[in-house]
Order: structure tokens, then C-alpha cells, then sequence
């Protein structure tokens, strides 16, 4: 697989137009050649590549072009995931911005400050001067949902002003297993142990880079006590009685109702 440069014609499968964290659609649809051909006319592209292998094109634009009456609709890139969570669409439009984030972040070597190029051979960046290549990283992370008899534990972050609640989540450090991410990121944010830890699936989730790893645990022990610096809330939560929760396509929600 590699990245080389962007195909603009009908041997193209697919065609994501990303400005930031949206993408441009046309009907409701990923955008043909012709569409795509005619919105760079008069847009500035800052990036754009075609992976080899799954035959799709990747571009970023500078700007949001689209004007009133036009036949382009742009939605956030997470509701084109929950919309298409069932699809190849929804792996492939997270590799092409994961992918798309990847070379705006590697552009010189960090071992001689050297130009970054495409590798020929991988999906990588190759220093033009040392050869060092530079592969594709991802931040894993745990999300977790915690039952206790019948209910489940769900908090409301800090950093949530919609009032949404979901499983609680976080990186995992160096050194760490899953699992001990698991039992660390609990304590840390609610003061419990948590037993019986099963790994569910995963989600893809490049915003920036992220990797889900998706799992349940038990209550074990200890008293509900919030780390307020990050949680405003957290409490036990009935199924047939929940606060307002992701939607469906998200691995929380998935979670939650029971679909991994």
C-alpha cells in the first residue's frame, strides 16, 4: 500500500473532501470525479493523495467554498462514521483522514530536518536525505462500560456543554496494557475497582489519531467519587431510564446497547 500522487478520473472509487472535520457530499453522497473536478476549480486544495491498494482520493481544502443553492452539503466527519458505521466507507473515510493528518503533521525528519516525501513502497514518509521513514502512529485508547447489577456507570465530561453522557474513557500510557488502562483510568476518574475486564472491539478515530479499544468491566468495589478537573457528573444509570447518549455508529453506543 502507498500513498502516491492525487488521480483525478474514473479509476478512482472514492472522492473524501475534507475541510477540517467535515466532509463534502453531494446528494448525500460521496462526490463523482466530475463534482470533485469542478469544486477545485475555484477552491485551494492544501493536500491531496490517492491511496493505491483501495483506490481512493483524499483532499483537504483551505477554505469552506460551498455557497448557498449549491448542490454540495457538508456534514461533521463523525456523522458520516455513525451513518456509514456498518460500511467500508466508514474504514475507509477514517484512513483517508487519518492519513490526510499524518502528512500535514510529517513534513520534516526529525533526525536530520530533512524534506518528507511519499514512500513508494509503504504507507510512510521517507526522509529525502537520511532514507529514515516515518510510519502512520495512533494514540490507543480505552473506553469502558462498567455494569453493576442492572445499572451501568456513565459520566458527563467537563469538556461536554450538550449535556451528553457516555462511558468513560482515556489513553493508554507507556508501559500499560489495556487492561491496566482500564482498572487506572476508573479509579482515576470515579474512585472504583472495576473485575471481570473483556475486550468488546474497536473504533477507528482520527480526531486526531486515535484507536478505540472497546470494553466491560464489573463493579468491584469503592464509593462513586468524580475527578472534577475532567468529569462533571457520573452516576448508575438504569437502561430503560439513560441521560441523552451518543448515537448510533459510536462505540459507546454500541456499549451500551449491547451491539459488539
Amino acid at each position: 500500500m502507498s500513498m502516491i500522487q492525487a488521480e483525478f478520473n474514473e479509476s478512482v472509487r472514492y472522492f473524501f473532501v475534507f475541510f477540517e472535520n467535515s466532509l463534502y457530499l453531494t446528494e448525500g453522497r460521496l462526490p463523482d470525479c466530475q463534482s470533485v473536478r469542478e469544486l477545485i476549480k475555484n477552491s485551494t486544495v492544501t493536500d491531496s493523495f490517492t491511496e493505491s491498494d483501495y483506490k481512493f482520493t483524499a483532499l483537504e481544502l483551505e477554505s469552506e467554498p460551498v455557497q448557498e443553492g449549491s448542490k454540495w452539503t457538508v456534514i461533521p466527519v463523525r456523522q458520516f462514521f455513525y451513518e456509514n458505521s456498518k460500511s467500508e466507507l466508514c474504514f475507509l473515510c477514517a484512513r483517508a483522514k487519518g492519513l490526510l493528518n499524518f502528512r500535514r503533521d510529517k513534513v520534516y525528519c526529525a533526525k536530520c530536518g530533512g524534506l518528507l516525501q511519499d514512500d513508494r513502497d509503504f504507507t510512510a514518509r521517507s526522509c529525502t536525505k537520511c532514507k529514515k521513514q516515518y510510519f502512520p502512529q495512533l494514540e490507543p485508547a480505552v473506553i469502558v462500560l462498567v455494569n453493576r447489577g442492572s445499572k451501568i456507570l456513565l459520566a458527563r465530561h467537563q469538556n461536554r456543554s450538550d449535556g451528553m453522557y457516555s462511558c468513560l474513557a482515556g489513553f493508554i500510557e507507556a508501559g500499560e496494557t489495556a487492561e491496566h488502562a482500564v482498572k487506572r483510568e476508573i479509579m482515576e476518574e470515579t474512585n472504583l475497582t472495576v473485575k471481570n475486564i473483556r475486550y468488546a472491539g474497536t473504533q477507528a478515530w482520527p480526531f486526531p489519531d486515535q484507536l478505540m479499544l472497546a470494553f466491560t468491566a464489573e463493579y468491584e468495589s469503592g464509593d462513586l467519587k468524580i475527578q472534577e478537573e475532567e468529569i462533571a457528573h457520573a452516576d448508575w444509570f438504569d437502561r430503560d431510564a439513560l441521560p441523552k447518549v451518543p448515537g448510533p455508529g459510536s462505540v459507546a453506543y454500541n456499549l451500551i446497547f449491547g451491539e459488539l
